[in-house]
């Protein structure tokens, strides 16, 4: 066999983004059981700490053993019946996926489509959903596919109009930008453990209001999953700590430093730190003639989208980017392919110094494939 010991890249795409090294010393700690005491009382702590980076002190937490589109599973198989009328934004691959999970739980789905590059309009919601009650209305907090953050309070008010909990996806805004679970009147949200928390793939945080917790125990089904069955989970994470799965105790501690982290640096200060980052990059790219595809006011601090210049090979500058350089930034999605670099600056990547040396391993790169 082959050496498994991987290249040291520098993650600077939409994720995975670097990891903490205490976390990864943390990951590389003894293997314990899946109710091993020491273990329940660290998942207690990651539970509180979860509410802390939600800001949600009222709500339900914890994480799930697995990547961050399970969340949208458990969040939307909970929450929909079928019939159940659904009213999904999409500006984007990941408002698509969570409409297409939606159509599958059953739900009548009214896709709301906007612009790829912008921020959807409550309005244009509002007017689809034609005041018709409906179950959810759900958003993507930060779109990934195209670095574009979405306000969710305004939709909180057309949530109420339509008798409709107020759902969202935080995969990348959980750690780097504003985030209110209780003071913005979000019902559910999920994320993942390998973005903005800095910790490695394989977990997926989720947050429950009590609201939505009411509305899953007055379900007229079972929830169809068993491996994504709450009630099981949280008789897990709490409650009996009956057995439900063979959790990975290495991860669950590799998030509990990753939360130890977020919470000492201070979510302020660390909301902040991405936003200053962010606008290194964009100045820079600036500097350099790029131009970026999302108005500023309306972009994702933690991942930004550049147009690739005309006449200039996407495919190439990337695989230059990773092959001599070992910098992984991403490619475009859908629409986008080919026409834009996504650039990420998560958790711990978020640094001035990666800011400036992904513009200057880009124009590198852009420089040989004109060659």
């Amino acid at each position: 066999m082959n050496s498994a010991l991987p290249p040291d890249r520098l993650l600077l795409g939409p994720g995975p983004s670097p990891t903490a090294p205490s976390v990864l010393l943390a990951l590389a700690r003894p293997t314990l059981g899946h109710l091993d005491p020491w273990l329940l009382a660290r998942m207690d702590e990651i539970r509180a700490g979860l509410r802390e980076v939600f800001r949600a002190p009222r709500g339900t937490a914890l994480a799930l053993s697995s990547t961050g589109t399970s969340g949208i599973e458990l969040v939307v198989h909970h929450l929909v019946e079928r019939g159940d009328r659904v009213l999904v934004g999409v500006s984007g691959y990941f408002g698509a996926r969570l409409a297409e999970i939606a159509r599958r739980a059953g739900a009548d789905v009214v896709a709301v489509e906007g612009p790829w590059g912008r921020a959807l309009d409550p309005d244009a919601l509002r007017k689809a959903a034609g005041g018709k009650p409906c179950k959810l209305v759900a958003l993507v907090h930060g779109e990934t596919s195209t670095g574009v953050l979405q306000d969710p309070r305004p939709y909180r008010a057309l949530a109420d109009e339509l008798g409709a909990l107020l759902v969202l996806d935080c995969v990348t805004t959980l750690g780097t930008a504003e985030l209110e679970f209780d003071a913005w009147g979000i019902d559910a949200a999920w994320s993942c453990s390998q973005k903005g928390l800095a910790c490695v793939s394989g977990l997926a945080p989720v947050c429950f209001s009590e609201r939505a917790l009411a509305a899953i125990k007055a379900r007229k089904q079972p929830v169809q999953s068993f491996y994504l069955d709450l009630a099981l989970l949280l008789e897990y994470w709490g409650g009996a700590r009956a057995y439900h799965h063979t959790a990975s105790s290495n991860l669950l501690v590799a998030l509990h430093e990753a939360l130890r982290l977020v919470l000492e640096e201070g979510l302020p200060a660390r909301w902040k730190r991405h936003a200053d980052n962010a606008r290194v990059l964009w100045s820079g790219a600036a500097e350099r003639g790029l131009e970026l595809l999302v108005p500023e006011a309306e972009r994702l601090p933690a991942l930004s989208t550049l147009k690739v210049p005309r006449g200039v090979d996407d495919a190439k500058v990337r695989k230059t980017l990773l092959e001599r350089y070992d910098v992984e930034i991403g490619g475009g999605l859908g629409p986008l392919k080919g026409q834009v670099w996504r650039i990420g600056l998560m958790g711990h990547g978020s640094s001035e110094r990666n800011a400036r040396l992904a513009l200057g391993a880009l124009a590198l790169a852009m420089a040989e494939a004109k060659g």
